[in-house]
């Protein structure tokens, strides 16, 4: 996910304020001004004593030429660079994108951010705000928060679906209320993903919970923001989360609670092309998949020929992150 630092330097209350409040990722400060943040209330400080080292672990760099530019390149090896572009230039931010990560870039206002956060499509890594205009602070991070990943979803032919003993399974509540059509990504294994649907359709059985998916066993992957996975089991409050439309559009959502029961199962796999693809998922009829129609379809309604969202990405995954590496999940 894209990150916001504000400028706070020198010091001003009422930038530091609104920066928390908007929900900005870390504040630039002087020197011996960290506690003065902490007084407002928990956000990183970007300082020479702070939480993230300047000088140290961030390095500030204006590019005024080519040779700053292969100075930044090398640079950005071991340091994240917060950078300053003469004139606002975009071809050295271009050519920095293309061999290197870890790059901030100064910006004054919300429209060069958009401007930064587009270059070459994958966009710089994160904007540091330097405005004193309060309004305009709101209005750039929330753009920021806002940027979305924008997945290509397959569909998905069912092929077979057969119940299973007891498991493990777990519901992953998000602080977000999903809508008809939204829903997480989850697979047995680390590339091939079923849109699992929220469990906020009206039902006669139970109350709908928006904010919930009932995901699957422990077993089963999450696909998170930045393309990363995490077995369920992993998941924790104040984890990060992938809420996936019909669409592909997505947003993120902080997870409140992770529910683990035990609950009878089912096994459902699936075709994309002659790629296989499965997931086990609890045996009830108010667990449910989508249709490429954005519906939801309960799994008991499923059978074979049905045909479901899903998202299929290359192998090899080490920790979470993708690699390249020859591995078969079966």
């Amino acid at each position: 996910m894209k990150k916001i630092w504000i400028n706070c330097s020198p010091w001003k209350k009422e930038v530091a304020t609104i920066a928390l409040e908007s929900g900005a990722d870390a504040l630039l400060v002087p020197a011996g001004f960290s506690e003065k943040v902490k007084e407002l209330g928990l956000i990183k400080t970007v300082a020479e004593d702070g939480d993230i080292k300047l000088g140290k672990e961030v390095i500030k760099f204006e590019i005024k030429g080519k040779e700053d530019e292969e100075e930044a390149a090398r640079l950005s090896k071991s340091k994240l660079l917060l950078l300053k572009m003469k004139d606002w230039t975009i071809i050295p931010l271009e050519n920095l994108l293309a061999q290197t990560e870890g790059i901030f870039v100064e910006v004054r206002d919300a429209k060069e951010a958009r401007t930064a956060l587009q270059i070459l499509e994958k966009g710089v890594e994160g904007i540091f705000l330097k405005t004193d205009d309060l309004n305009e602070i709101k209005k750039t991070v929330n753009l920021v928060k806002k940027t979305e990943e924008k997945l290509k979803l397959e569909v998905a032919r069912i092929t077979r679906v057969e119940p299973l003993g007891m498991g493990d399974r777990v519901c992953i509540d998000t602080c977000t209320s999903m809508r008809i059509g939204e829903g997480m990504l989850i697979g047995n294994s680390s590339n091939a993903f079923f849109l699992v649907h929220s469990e906020s359709v009206e039902n006669p059985y139970v109350e709908p919970r928006p904010f919930r998916v009932n995901a699957g066993p422990v077993h089963a992957y999450a696909l998170l923001p930045g393309g990363k996975t995490k077995y369920l089991s992993e998941l924790k409050s104040g984890d990060e989360s992938l809420v996936v439309d019909y669409k592909g559009k997505t947003q993120v959502a902080v997870v409140g609670r992770v529910k683990v029961e035990k609950r009878p199962l089912m096994l459902v796999e699936g075709k994309i092309g002659k790629e296989k693809i499965s997931l086990i998922l609890q045996n009830a009829e108010t667990i449910r998949l989508v249709t490429p129609e954005g519906k939801p379809i309960s799994v008991v309604a499923l059978k074979e020929g049905s045909q479901v969202l899903s998202s299929l990405e290359e192998p090899g995954r080490h920790f979470g992150m993708k690699i390249e590496e020859t591995i078969t999940e079966k």
